[in-house]
């Protein structure tokens, strides 16, 4: 195999395989990466239904309970930096088929496990592989499609996966879990990891190794820890309230952690990612984006789903039919913004994105306290849409800011602020309806937050996404 330098700094690269031939398999990377991505995020959303019956059958408790759920995300999010580092090192399509073999084989352990214990030891490397597929899968669509406007258009469809899972994740547990059991949450994504598997070994070339950058182990420790940390006391905070001493003694290591990272990337011969990349407009401010728009995405989808089924007595079916309006518009933006940008550049779409999505929320707070459903459709699918036509434009500013040689570690910085929005999201919505004055209160108080974080995301659009549309 070929060598050359990277742009970077000269250290030693494998050159990357040609690119797939144009044609009908073309798309092959794509639904490659799309089916480990919605298999990951799926894997968040779908276990909430399914928790009920599990413990019963596995006479778990209630900490047994919550690790069943909470465990994979912690690890999911702890670490994304590191799989990012990984892929960047070792080669994004190498490590993103490590996680899918993991996730795979985790996912078969769980749907075997006998006991709570087992079962929770199985989630937890399930989150591990989640954390080895995500950061790849930019890095390798990236690659894949180097011309502007097929990329904007991967990368939106990629980002319709998230909003996709996210809601269909309750409906299609609900269905799984009543009609062939709780086991069939896992054991369904053991064929689409091996078509996920056998798509990118045949369609994805092989990406650049980059064997003489070394990993920082100080760094990835210190940041496994804050993100870990701040995720486990966001989770608690919905349970316990944000007073409870425990989850302020987590939000405070996580912060020393955080500190501790950012002394030793200022340290490092070989930073996850280099100073400079971080206090890039479009690095920074894209990633920030993500956490915010996030934050009003799933922080909208939880406290809804508790309306649906706490206040309506909707099914888990029928909760997941209820919040379809928000899925269903999340294709479609995607694949439209994909082909506006390169008209009109991402700044536009992005800033115009969060806007409608605020509106969408506004919209459901001043419905009032008890609206009827059809009422709650349009700002549903506002936030649905606007959420995926931001997000297009929000990952090719973070992506389009880093090197090719550090676009696993963008990737990874991305999805790890969008993680911490999500759990931020539902921490915060969960905390609101068991304190405000009344459920419909809280519920209306949480999505005019949600709100604000759209518009908060708008504002930072017209600062730091850039404003020239892209050349085909």
């Amino acid at each position: 195999m070929a060598f050359a330098e990277s742009a970077d700094g000269g250290e030693p690269m494998s050159s990357p395989e040609p690119a797939p031939e144009p044609g009908r398999r073309s798309w092959a990377p794509l639904l490659a990466v799309c089916a480990g991505y919605f298999m990951v995020i799926l894997d968040v959303t779908a276990i909430n239904v399914a928790v009920p019956v599990i413990g019963r059958e596995l006479s778990a408790s209630l900490t047994g309970i919550q690790w069943i759920t909470d465990g994979y995300t912690l690890v999911f999010a702890g670490f994304l930096l590191t799989g990012g580092a990984l892929g960047d090192r070792l080669g994004s399509r190498r490590v993103f088929c490590w996680g899918v073999a993991v996730f795979v084989l985790s996912s078969a352990a769980c749907a075997l496990a006998t006991s709570a214990p087992s079962l929770v030891a199985a989630r937890l490397v399930e989150g591990l592989g989640a954390a080895l597929i995500v950061p790849g899968s930019l890095a390798l669509l990236q690659q894949a499609y180097p011309v502007p406007a097929a990329r904007s258009r991967a990368f939106g469809l990629w980002g319709s996966m998230a909003g996709i899972a996210a809601a269909a994740g309750p409906l299609l547990g609900g269905l799984l879990v009543s009609t062939v059991g709780w086991r069939w949450v896992f054991l369904i994504n053991l064929p689409v990891g091996a078509a996920c598997l056998v798509l990118t070994l045949r369609h994805v070339a092989r990406s650049p190794q980059r064997a003489g950058r070394a990993l920082d182990w100080p760094a990835q420790c210190a940041v496994v820890a804050a993100v870990a940390l701040l995720t486990a006391a966001l989770n608690e905070a919905g349970r316990r309230g944000w007073s409870d001493p425990a989850v302020l003694a987590g939000v405070g290591l996580a912060a020393l952690s955080a500190v501790a990272f950012v002394v030793r990337e200022r340290l490092a011969r070989s930073p996850v990612l280099p100073p400079n990349l971080l206090r890039s407009r479009e690095m920074g401010g894209g990633a920030v984006i993500g956490l915010l728009f996030n934050f009003g995405f799933y922080g909208m989808v939880f406290t809804a789903s508790l309306e649906f089924q706490h206040q309506r007595g909707f099914s888990a079916l029928g909760t997941g039919l209820a919040l379809f309006p928000a899925v269903a518009m999340t294709m479609f933006a995607s694949v439209l913004s994909g082909r506006l940008t390169r008209y009109t550049g991402d700044r536009p779409l992005v800033f115009s994105g969060m806007l409608l999505a605020a509106l969408g929320l506004a919209g459901w707070a001043a419905a009032g306290a008890d609206p009827a459903y059809p009422l709650l459709v349009a700002p549903m699918m506002a936030a649905g849409f606007g959420t995926s036509f931001a997000l297009t434009g929000s990952t090719a500013t973070v992506m389009g800011a880093a090197p090719p040689a550090y676009s696993g570690a963008a990737s990874a910085l991305f999805n790890t602020t969008r993680q911490i929005g999500s759990a931020t999201g539902v921490a915060l919505g969960g905390s609101l309806l068991a304190t405000a004055g009344g459920y419909g209160t809280g519920l209306r108080t949480s999505m005019a937050v949600g709100a604000l974080a759209y518009l908060a995301a708008a504002g930072l659009a017209l600062l730091c996404v850039p404003a020239i549309p892209k050349k085909t």
